[in-house]
């Protein structure tokens, strides 16, 4: 059949009139409409795209919002990382072995000889004097620790005691205040020392005690200093690497004090008597000679407070421990 005799757009038979009876269309004898299309591809073939009016302002078009990213999950059988859990665990292993190893350390240096000179000298020294000065404060004698002495008042200054004993309120109510109980309850403590120290003591017992605190202070200031390894998250000292510094100090300071009144228990000789260089007799020599105190009390008073010490320590690592178990069953649970 010719080409003519057929609808070129459907292919239905007409006649030779210029119209299709089939669509409808209206088709010259020397036009040549383009061939239907397959019914595959019209089923395939997108609509066509609607366009927006010309008259749309620009400021009306809304792109589409960016979708929000969401973090993969983790595929079944792997392990999650939870890195708050592992730095809780890795802190408070460290705090458990880092208190023992400090005191060995510390307690190995003050037996020998050029490495115990220089942990004298830069570290207990200054812990020494301090002890000096803190127990003259709470007798309300003014001091000032200084290298190697600590100028101490020969009477008492009733202002400096109240000016101290207002700081100490002051300190306990903030501290009560901000949720820190501890340290609440130690300037509870200290203020109840300062008004024994003031009230019920002799200036002549003051200053007797001024003395004995040298190695006395070294022993408790030292152990407060180690106690500041197991603050509490969320604490100043829990922050940065200063509690560490504060560990290394109080070791250095509590062992030198006790490593010598732990081996004057069979050997007086290890007793420092004597003269120090521009600061008249030592503190041994003072407490003997002026005071009266037999050297086998003196001995015992020293070691016994060093234990006291070292029981506190016990606990604060008892404590420890168990945080480290309680952490290692829920890492929110370690505060």
């Amino acid at each position: 059949m010719a080409p003519w005799l057929n609808c070129p757009r459907c292919g239905a038979p007409r006649t030779k009139a210029s119209g299709c009876a089939a669509c409808g269309a209206v088709v010259g004898a020397s036009e040549q409409p383009e061939p239907p299309l397959p019914d595959v591809l019209k089923a395939e073939s997108p609509p066509p795209p609607s366009r927006e009016p010309l008259s749309r302002p620009r400021s009306a078009i809304r792109e589409p919002a960016p979708a929000a990213w969401v973090p993969p999950r983790p595929a079944l059988g792997t392990a999650k990382w939870d890195l708050p859990a592992k730095e809780t665990a890795m802190e408070l292993r460290m705090r458990v072995l880092a208190l023992p190893l400090a005191i060995a350390v510390a307690w190995s240096v003050a037996h020998t000889n050029m490495p115990h000179a220089l942990m004298r000298i830069f570290l207990s020294m200054w812990i020494h004097e301090s002890g000096h000065a803190v127990t003259a404060w709470l007798c309300s004698l003014p001091a000032f620790p200084g290298p190697w002495f600590t100028p101490v008042s020969q009477e008492r200054s009733w202002v400096f005691g109240l000016c101290l004993a207002g700081i100490l309120v002051f300190c306990a109510q903030r501290a009560w205040l901000s949720k820190h109980r501890v340290a609440a309850v130690l300037c509870g403590i200290l203020l109840v020392l300062q008004g024994f120290g003031t009230l019920a003591l002799s200036l002549r017992r003051a200053q007797e005690l001024m003395i004995f605190g040298g190695d006395a202070g070294c022993m408790v200031l030292g152990t407060l200093l180690m106690a500041t390894l197991y603050v509490r998250r969320g604490h100043v000292l829990y922050r940065g690497w200063l509690r560490w510094g504060f560990l290394v100090i109080g070791a250095a300071a509590f062992c030198d004090a006790y490593a010598t009144w732990w081996d004057a228990r069979k050997n007086f000789e290890a007793i420092p008597f004597g003269e120090n260089e521009g600061s008249g007799p030592s503190d041994p020599s003072r407490l003997v000679d002026e005071y009266g105190w037999a050297t086998s009390t003196m001995v015992h008073r020293y070691v016994v407070l060093g234990a006291l010490c070292l029981a506190v320590l016990g606990v604060l690592y008892v404590l420890g421990l168990r945080r480290r178990e309680a952490a290692a069953r829920d890492p929110d649970a370690e505060g």
